[in-house]
């Protein structure tokens, strides 16, 4: 009886046991296999730190081969273009872990394949002494000129290349110098104005009238109008409820079509649309133009906030339809909308990262461009894209125009709760043979057309001089 007892003892001690590998080795799996890549890209991983310690680390490069960031020895980190390319580049620093390029690309910048990043010290074995460069769409001449051209004013600037998704430039201010992260660390953390925010992709804000060209091609698609019908603007519009919606300014536009309306940027004409849209069809709109879709790349953005469309009453929807209600959105977002009808109502994969390079000079990763949505017909993207041309040519937008040269924009003044009005300006431009599409956002600076529609000019003339 009590060698039978011993053994049931033993046997369930051995069950037990097994039991526990069994769960052991099913996490480790995990770890391996499903959270390997996240495990080896945290800028926290103390094993990818170890690898560092030994390994010179590569430079960061703009389009042009211009260096951006770069280290002169083991365990240094210089910045030659500072706060301006900050929210590109990122920082690195042993307390702070590392962002932006710096953090996405830290396995290539450390000459780490996929399957080296997750051996930790191990890797050291098989590694060179120094880290591959990496390659970015960032044109560097770009981004200082919107840089500058934002001056004093807290926002962003993203400049795309709307047939490839290449991102030339991607602005934020107020930002901070990366070369002295982390002495300056704390005193950053404690401002008020956020510089150690990138603005242009994790910036999230009203896109006021910028949106109306999204309307117009929905209220197109769902046939809640058309090309020939006359709106009636009379500076305000009765929702019901004791609600009036008034235009910007006062303004009365009297008898408008469609494209005058967009134009002129009517809100009573847009509010009527999203009205005769309806909750769905509104929420349809976004879906189609990937507002709810990741980028599920390289840029870490911040997803745009939606309101539950099921619950918005009347002038909910009125508001929604001139971009504003409880939308939030990128500047990054933005940028893509106006690439949508550059080209051809495609929106391609916006990416930064475009090669790696190793020591030696060899290509080992280049970067594939992909479609990322069609969003509407090449018809009905060229027909908006005609309404933006005539905003600039004669519209609220003419603070954009450049003789000779073929501009399309949409101008906002997006009301905000915490300030003063967003002012935004959004649309494309065609530049020796490239077609660039855009988006400046100025927080608490008024209207889109006197604040922000200047500073496109300002960056598409420093490309056609350089």
């Amino acid at each position: 009886m009590v060698k039978r007892s011993i053994k049931k003892y033993v046997w369930h001690s051995t069950v037990f046991l097994f039991g526990c590998f069994c769960c052991l080795l099913i996490y480790i799996i995990y770890l391996q296999v499903i959270k390997a890549d996240d495990l080896a890209s945290n800028p926290l991983n103390q094993r990818t730190t170890a690898v560092e310690a030994d390994i010179l680390r590569g430079s960061i490069l703009d389009a042009k081969g211009r260096k951006l960031a770069f280290s002169s020895q083991v365990g240094s980190r210089s910045y030659p273009m500072g706060a301006s390319m900050a929210p590109v580049t990122g920082y690195i620093g042993e307390k702070i872990g590392n962002a932006g390029v710096e953090s996405f690309a830290n396995r290539q910048l450390l000459g780490l394949t996929e399957n080296l990043s997750r051996l930790g010290p191990i890797a050291q074995l098989f590694v060179s002494d120094k880290g591959n460069d990496v390659k970015l769409t960032i044109d560097a001449d770009v981004q200082q000129t919107a840089y500058k051209a934002l001056e004093n004013h807290r926002g962003a600037v993203v400049v795309l290349d709307a047939q490839t998704g290449a991102v030339l430039a991607m602005v934020s201010r107020p930002s901070y110098d990366p070369n002295d992260i982390e002495a300056d660390w704390e005193t950053l953390n404690k401002q008020t104005d956020s510089p150690l925010l990138n603005r242009a992709s994790q910036g999230l804000y009203p896109p006021g009238s910028t949106l109306k060209v999204m309307i117009a091609d929905a209220a197109l698609k769902e046939q809640v109008t058309d090309l020939q019908e006359v709106f009636n603007c009379t500076g305000h519009l009765d929702l019901g409820g004791g609600y009036i919606l008034q235009e910007s300014h006062g303004a009365v536009h009297g008898k408008v079509n469609l494209e005058q309306a967009l134009t002129e940027s009517c809100n009573i004409t847009f509010a009527t649309l999203a009205m005769r849209m309806g909750a769905t069809k509104l929420d349809n709109t976004f879906e189609r133009y990937g507002f709810r879709k990741k980028l599920g790349n390289e840029i870490i953005e911040s997803m745009p906030h939606l309101p539950e469309f099921s619950k918005l009453n009347q002038g909910d929807i009125a508001q929604v339809g001139i971009g504003q209600s409880e939308l939030l959105v990128t500047p990054l977002r933005m940028a893509m909308l106006a690439a949508a009808f550059a080209n051809h109502g495609v929106i391609m994969q916006p990416y930064l990262m475009d090669e790696v390079i190793t020591p030696g000079g060899i290509i080992i990763e280049k970067n594939q461009q992909r479609q990322w949505l069609q969003v509407t017909s090449p018809e009905q993207a060229g027909l908006v894209d005609a309404f933006m041309e005539k905003v600039v040519l004669q519209g609220t937008g003419t603070a954009a125009r450049i003789s000779g040269i073929r501009v399309t924009g949409k101008t906002g003044t997006a009301e905000n709760s915490g300030g003063d009005d967003h002012a935004w300006f959004i649309g494309s431009a065609d530049v020796r043979g490239r077609k660039l599409a855009f988006a400046i956002l100025m927080e608490n600076s008024g209207g889109g057309g006197t604040e922000a529609a200047p500073i496109a000019k300002k960056i598409i003339v420093d490309l056609l001089e350089k």
